[in-house]
Formats: structure tokens, sequence, C-alpha cells
């Protein structure tokens, strides 16, 4: 089945993932009637995230439309690892399989990719600042075995506080939830940092890495001292940035539990925050990125040095908003920013 656009649906991704006999996360194995080539994948999800198969389909239909087939010329080896211990061992397992290339999501996934090889192509997906943080030399000729998709330029977080101000006005301070240490999110919360003061606004951050750091910053984050008197705190003058990455990735459900409620409104680096209760996400399309991915794979497969290819940056965004959330934090959403959404949850 093939598909003229990347405009799909998620529902339809999935749809016709299903139809294609992939097996997940197991290896898809081509016919032997011509000569096939392999891709190793590396993905920072839990077996049980609906996420990684949405993503995948996007990455096979492309695939498909350019002439591979898991039936018959391409095999494809899937690995998910949730944290680095784990990334790194399945990095070590999919490059001793020599693959033609190999595709990995997140920064600590391509770290773990990078220390595994330096011969075989990597194309990379969701990677915040790739020059800073030392993965390519520049964006326009990356050199070595390593190019692909950057998700977030750091002017995205001071995108995140005006839309977060728009939405809600009466924030005052803003916590910043996340992997804040990490080398990608520095560029952000410096572009936030200094968005913050014209529109009135002070930004905390928190480094929180694991379950009960984020449960912290968030309690935390929602104490802002009140005009009443010292020692009496006010939860209407306080917001939520939440980063993106796996750590908040994989626990979105207690950090939008945790954000409704402390009557915290927030916004989100991903629809799916979003359509899980949350109240805004302006981010990137996920399925568009990893559909332009496929077309870096098959140029490399097909001879192109990954060095040569320049790093692409996310250009196709979407704001999403959920009014039922809204109502609940007694938000009214400007018919202004309603009308820039490119979807609304009633």
């Amino acid at each position: 089945m093939l598909v003229e656009t990347s405009n799909l649906s998620r529902r339809e991704l999935i749809t016709v993932l299903g139809g294609m006999s992939v097996a997940w996360p197991l290896s898809a194995r081509a016919q032997q009637d011509e000569r096939f080539r392999r891709i190793g994948m590396l993905m920072s999800f839990p077996a049980s995230d609906p996420e990684a198969p949405i993503r995948v389909a996007a990455l096979l239909l492309r695939l498909q439309q350019l002439g591979w087939s898991v039936r018959r010329n391409l095999r494809i080896d899937y690995r998910l690892a949730e944290n680095e211990i784990e990334q790194q061992e399945a990095a070590t397992k999919l490059v001793a399989l020599a693959p033609d290339i190999l595709v990995g999501n997140g920064t600590s996934v391509l770290k773990a990719l990078q220390s595994a090889t330096q011969a075989i192509p990597i194309v990379f997906l969701n990677v915040v600042d790739p020059v800073g943080q030392g993965f390519v030399q520049n964006l326009s000729h990356p050199g070595g075995n390593i190019t692909g998709l950057s998700n977030f330029e750091p002017e995205m977080g001071a995108r995140w506080l005006q839309l977060l101000k728009e939405i809600a006005p009466q924030v005052m301070q803003v916590a910043l939830v996340g992997a804040t240490t990490l080398r990608g999110a520095a560029g952000i919360e410096a572009a936030i940092q200094a968005a913050a003061p014209p529109l009135g606004v002070k930004i905390i951050p928190f480094n929180a890495r694991v379950a009960a750091e984020i449960e912290h910053a968030i309690h935390t984050g929602g104490q802002v001292p009140s005009l009443l008197g010292p020692g009496v705190f006010d939860v209407a003058g306080t917001g939520l940035i939440i980063l993106p990455g796996a750590i908040t990735r994989g626990l979105r459900e207690q950090i939008v539990g945790l954000a409704a409620g402390g009557r915290l409104p927030a916004i989100y680096p991903y629809r799916y925050f979003v359509t899980g209760g949350g109240l805004m996400s302006y981010g990137i399309d996920t399925t568009d990125a990893y559909w332009r991915a496929a077309e870096y794979v098959d140029r490399i497969i097909k001879g192109e040095k990954p060095a040569d290819l320049p790093v692409l940056q996310a250009n196709k965004f979407e704001l999403v908003i959920n009014l039922q959330t809204a109502k609940s934090l007694g938000l009214n959403v400007p018919a202004t920013l309603l009308g820039r959404a490119d979807e609304v949850i009633e």
C-alpha cells in the first residue's frame, strides 16, 4: 500500500503498519529473492509505549514509497531500551549484526550508537543542538558517520514561555522541569531565561531525571509566595514548562496528573501529553520527522555519505490545546490562540 503524502493520522499509520507484516519489536526478515539491506534501529521507548510503533510506521511507509520492502529487500532489527545502560548494550549488539545503517532517536541513544561505531552510518532524530553536543562538526557538513534531524532549536524555549503566558496571563513564576543539566537543554533554558523579564516572569529550573525528582519539582514549583503575607502560598501565579526528553516522555501520565492535581497550567513539547490530559503543547510533528529520516536512510543506503548530508531542522510544528483541561483550570483560551491551533481537543 503506497501513500502519497506524510499527512497521515496516527490511526492510519497504525493500520498500515499492521498490514505490512512487520514483527514488532523483533526483526523483520526479507525474502532472499534479491539482495537485502539491513537497518538497525534503537529507540528509547518502553515496549508498552504506543508512540514507538507510530513513529516506526511513518519511517517504514516512506521507505516503502522509495522501493524498500521488508518482504523483498529490507531487514530491520529493532531494539527498545529505556535507560542508558540498556541503550549501550543494545547499541553494541546492533553493531555486531553489521547493519548497513543505524537509526536512533534521542540524545542518549545517539551517544550509545556513537560510542559503539565510528564506521557504520547513523541517522538520528530528536536531538537538540547536535553541534553543541559534539555529535557533528556543523549543520551543513556534519563530517564523520552521523547526520539526521534536529527536533528543537534553543529558541523554542522562548516560544513555549510566550504561549504559556498567552493562555495563562496570571502566571508570574514558571518551573522548568526536566533534565536541565544535559548539554542540549542548556540553550533552551538560556532562551527561556532571556524571554522571561519582558513577560514579567521568574524562571526556576528543576533538574529532574527520576520520578521522585519530577514530583518534587512540580510540587515545589507550585508554591509561589502570595501577596497575602509571608508563609502563604498561591498556586494561581505558577506555570510549568516541561522539557523534552526520555524521562519526561516516560513519565508523562504522572506529570500530567501532578499538574492537574496542583491546578498548574503547563506547556509540553509533544502532542501526546495533551491527548493524555495536558493543557497545551507546541512541538514538532514526530511522524513527519520519521518520514523525512527515511529519505536520508534511502540516500545513504544508495551510496551517499552522512558526512555530506546536512543536518535537517524541523520544519513542521503543531500547536495542540485541550479545552477540557483549560476549563478545569478556569482558563479562558483567547480566540486568537485557538485560531492558531493545529488541533483543539474538546
